[in-house]
This record gives structure tokens, C-alpha cells and sequence, in this order.
């Protein structure tokens, strides 16, 4: 941008700043860091009474102190570039073990235990499941994936690559094929032939994204590419501190580098020419934007400036159901020789194979939930005790959140969501004792008014409280990380992946082209293409 650039509004305002963000999620202040950094002028309008979005931390329970990762709960996809550019001053733990997955209806509980530091372990493991020719085609199978995000990892901060050339990037038309260009599915039964296995690998082409493995659309394999590139390593980590640590060191640098940060400021409508307006204490306000940051659904984006996309949007419908529990103790496991920190160490997977997950999919497109809901379990205390006060951990108590699968958003009505939820979390729950030696509940700590710890939040629970249409994660269907070869990149928000209709309004959130997750890659790039226009 130069001091030359002419700017006007409809009304003939004076632009008040030289980028207004709608949302104050963790990506539009990575965006606000990064542009206050840069010298321009920069205010934040956040709807909520605090920033962060779907990534903070929350004390869940009155009267334990105990802070959740309440939506967001692993990074993956940050980019040690940001961390490095911003200066934030946050610590990601590495899990020991990758994953627990009981054989479901095993009458010995065995379970599958992938141990990242003992590869002897994990291979008997896969031995006592029956599944010991899939141990080291495991191993080959995230090898491959491993080479994809080598190739695939660099490029997320930096312009659009085209199809073409992110093809000949990663130089292996067999992975090209496998993972880009055919069902994903098609991938896993070519290297794995054990249920369990094939559904550890699975789960990753369905968090947040409500599709068959089968999908011709691809769906499944956008979801999957996103869950296995992080870091050029696929790796999942726990943010010490809790997800809130990541936005208030984003928030930190920001406000350090001069952005301001207005809270309970709801932007009511946004004008093509950079005109914002919203309410805030019962007052409505204008500022004017020499830029818009959008930091909101592309669905939001329309409302608020009044339009219909042209062909129709995807419809933004999330998949999942979200329950954050506070226990005693872990459950003891129906296989006595699995250790329960190791099992709740990494992801526990729950009645996840390969075919629950496909028959969880084909009944909830008929509106029949599964009668054992697949689900996976994080337990970040484990990992970063500090979530909790040091006289509860000193207890044995422990976090855990559950994301349930398949459980979309076309099931719930604002008329039926508190039923619904109630039976989601039996369901949930069911699912979890299913493959426990001990029932859950029998677990739960109580709050200061003697109610169970534990929440439930729907896809409507989550388009209420985070503006998520349809209480989708991703704020709708994920793109690939690089252009369609006759896409227009022509102006530097398309080359960034940011464009809108509007040359002055750029997508900045998990909307935006490699956006989804806790990232701060949609941020980023809209922040570059602000930079180089």
C-alpha cells in the first residue's frame, strides 16, 4: 500500500483507520499483530466481552478451578513462522503416545496402543489385536503422508501455489494421486486391511467435516490433508496453559504494537467501500476501513453486507457434538495391562473403526444416530497439569474432552436442541462406558452447587455462542491449500487466498482459502495481502 492510493466511500467519509477487523478470533489478531506491527493503524471489533474466539480457556464448572479448552483444544497448524515473526511466548507440549483404540466388543478390552517412543511395544500391540501385518504398514502409510507435508507444509504462509505446481512439488504422482485426486478411502484400503487400524487413520479425513470416506466431492480428503500436514510433521500438541494462553499472547502483541481492542462490539453492517458499522452500550458507531479484515463465517460475511452469492454457497453445516467432563480419577479400562495415563495420553478412540465410522455416517444421513456414537477423548491435564489447581491435580482429577462424529447440524432446530443435546451426551456417554471397566458418571466431580462437571455443546450451541453458522469448526467446507489452475490470481488478495467479491474487504478467518483450526494462517495472509497491495 502507498501514501498515494486514493480512497473515498460512498458517503464521502474519510477512512478512520487503515484496517477495521470484524472478530476478534485468534486470527483476526494475529492479523492485528502483524499489521500494527507494521505501522498501520488498526482497530479490532469483537462481538463477545472478550477475545479468542473458539480458542480460550474457560473455568466451565462454578467453583473449580480447573480451565478448559472449552472449543478448540489441539495446534497443529500454527506455523512456527508466526510464533517466530510475533514474537509469542507460548510453550506446545508433545504427546507420548499417539492413540488408545479398544477393539470394540473384545471380550479381553485389547486395545491398540501406539506408542510414539517405544516402536517394540506398539508393534506387539498391533500383535495382540490381530492386526501385526498392519504394524509396519502404518508405519509406511504415515511415511507417505509425512512426504506430502514436507512438500506441502512451506507453502500455507506463503502465495498460492497452482495445482500444477504444488503437484509437481511434492514429484509423486502416486501420493498426488492417493491423496488429491481419488477418495480417501480408496488410500487406506490399499495399505491397511485391520478395521481398528484403517479407523485410527480415518478419523482424520472426519473431524469437523461430515462426509463418507467414499465422497466423491473430496471432502474427506481436504479434512484428512489439513489433519496430517501440520508443523511438515502431522503432529498434534497441547498448549500449556490452555488454548487461551495462544490468544492472550496474540492479543499481548497486538495491543503492544498499538491495535485497539473493542469488546462488546457488534458489527451490525459492513459497506464495499469500507464503511462498518455496529452497536456498542446501546450506541451504534461507524468507523471506516481503508481495509476490512472479515474474521467471520463467509455466511456472516453476506449477511452483514446484505448479499447472495452467486452460484449459492456450500451450505456451512458442522458434524460434531463436543463434551468437556472433570473426573476424580481416569477410569480403570477393561484391559487390565494397559496403564489408563497411557491410554488417555494421546487420542482415545471410541467405537472408531472403519466400518462404524462409514455405518455412523450412512444412518445419520438418514437421521438415526449410531447406537454407539464414534468418538475420540483428549485428556490435557495429562500433558499440562497447570490447567488445574495444584490441590486438585494433587487429588488425581483429570480433564477430558469428547468429539463425537457424525452428529450434523440438520438434526437440531432451536425447538429441540436441549433435548437433543441430552441425547447426545447419553449417547456419548454410552459410547464411553461401552469401553470402560467402571461407569463414567460415577466419576464426575461436582461444582459448588453440587451439579455433575460436565457440558455439552451442539452445533446450535456453538453457532449461538461463536457466530459459527450451522456450528461449523472449519466456518464451512475446507479448500485445498493451493489454486485451481485457471483461478484468478490476479490482485494480491487472490494470490493470498483472501479475496472477496469487494477489493477492500479481504476474508482473514477460517473461511479464508487454508484456513480451519487454531492457525492463524488466514490471518497472516490477509495481513500479507494488505501488505502488498
Amino acid at each position: 500500500m502507498t501514501e498515494a492510493t486514493t480512497w473515498s466511500t460512498a458517503s464521502g467519509a474519510e477512512p478512520t483507520h487503515d484496517v477495521v477487523i470484524v472478530g476478534g478470533g485468534h486470527n483476526g489478531l494475529t492479523a492485528a499483530a502483524y499489521l500494527a506491527k507494521a505501522g498501520l493503524s488498526v482497530i479490532v471489533l469483537e462481538r463477545l466481552d472478550s477475545v479468542g474466539g473458539a480458542a480460550v480457556s474457560a473455568q466451565a464448572f462454578d467453583g473449580v478451578d480447573a480451565w478448559l479448552s472449552r472449543y478448540s483444544y489441539l495446534v497443529s497448524l500454527l506455523p512456527q513462522r508466526i510464533i517466530d515473526d510475533l514474537g509469542l511466548k507460548i510453550e506446545l507440549a508433545r504427546r507420548r503416545y499417539s492413540s488408545y483404540t479398544p477393539v470394540p466388543g473384545d471380550p479381553d478390552g485389547a486395545g491398540l496402543l501406539i506408542d510414539n517412543q517405544d516402536a517394540e511395544a506398539t508393534a506387539a500391540s498391533f500383535a495382540r489385536i490381530g492386526a501385526g501385518e498392519d504394524a509396519e504398514a502404518f508405519s509406511r502409510f504415515y511415511e507417505a503422508t509425512s512426504e506430502v507435508a514436507r512438500a506441502l507444509w512451506p507453502t500455507v504462509t506463503e502465495p498460492l501455489l497452482t495445482r500444477t505446481e504444488a503437484k509437481s512439488l511434492l514429484g509423486d504422482d502416486e501420493l498426488w494421486q492417493a491423496m488429491i485426486e481419488r477418495p480417501i478411502s480408496e488410500f487406506i484400503e490399499s495399505r491397511l486391511s485391520n478395521d481398528v487400524v484403517r479407523g485410527v487413520v480415518a478419523t482424520d479425513a472426519l473431524i469437523g467435516t461430515f462426509a463418507s470416506l467414499h465422497e466423491p466431492d473430496l471432502a474427506q480428503n481436504r479434512c484428512f490433508l489439513y489433519h496430517v500436514i501440520g508443523g511438515g510433521t502431522g503432529d498434534w500438541d497441547v498448549p500449556v496453559g490452555g488454548m487461551g494462553t495462544v490468544t492472550g499472547e496474540l492479543t499481548r502483541v497486538a495491543v503492544e504494537a498499538g491495535a485497539r481492542i473493542v469488546t462488546g462490539a457488534e458489527v451490525t453492517a459492513l459497506s464495499p467501500d469500507g464503511t462498518v458499522d455496529y452497536r456498542r452500550k446501546e450506541h451504534d458507531r461507524r468507523v471506516v476501513g481503508r481495509h476490512v479484515l472479515a474474521n467471520v463465517a463467509p455466511d456472516v460475511l453476506d449477511r452483514l453486507l446484505g448479499e447472495q452469492p452467486e452460484p449459492p454457497r456450500p451450505t456451512a453445516e458442522g458434524a460434531q457434538v463436543k463434551v468437556n467432563l472433570l473426573l476424580k480419577r481416569l477410569p480403570r479400562l477393561r484391559d487390565e495391562t494397559i496403564d489408563p495415563a497411557a491410554a488417555f495420553g494421546g487420542t482415545f478412540h471410541i467405537n472408531e473403526t472403519y466400518e462404524q465410522l462409514e455405518t455412523a455416517y450412512t444412518g445419520a444421513v438418514r437421521g438415526v444416530m449410531a447406537e454407539r456414537l464414534p468418538c475420540e477423548i483428549y485428556c490435557h491435564s495429562l500433558t499440562d497439569p497447570s490447567i488445574l489447581d495444584p490441590d486438585l491435580a494433587a487429588t488425581g482429577a483429570q480433564t477430558l474432552t469428547v468429539f463425537g462424529l457424525h452428529t450434523p447440524d440438520r438434526w437440531l432446530t432451536d425447538a429441540n436442541n436441549d433435548a437433543t443435546r441430552e441425547r447426545l451426551q447419553k449417547s456419548v456417554l454410552a459410547s464411553l462406558n461401552s469401553v470402560l471397566a467402571e461407569p463414567v458418571e460415577d466419576l464426575l466431580l461436582t461444582d459448588a452447587e453440587g451439579r455433575p462437571c460436565i457440558e455439552t455443546k451442539t452445533t446450535r450451541d456453538l453457532e449461538r455462542a461463536l457466530n459459527m453458522p450451522g456450528g461449523n469448526i472449519f466456518h464451512g467446507p475446507l479448500s485445498w491449500p493451493f489454486a485451481e489452475d485457471d483461478d484468478a490470481l490476479d490482485t494480491a488478495a487472490e494470490r493470498w487466498g483472501v479475496a472477496t467479491r469487494h477489493p477492500r474487504i479481504l476474508l482473514c478467518g477460517s473461511g479464508a482459502r487454508r484456513g480451519g483450526a487454531v492457525s492463524g494462517i488466514g490471518g497472516h495472509n490477509a495481513a500479507m495481502a494488505v501488505l502488498d497491495s
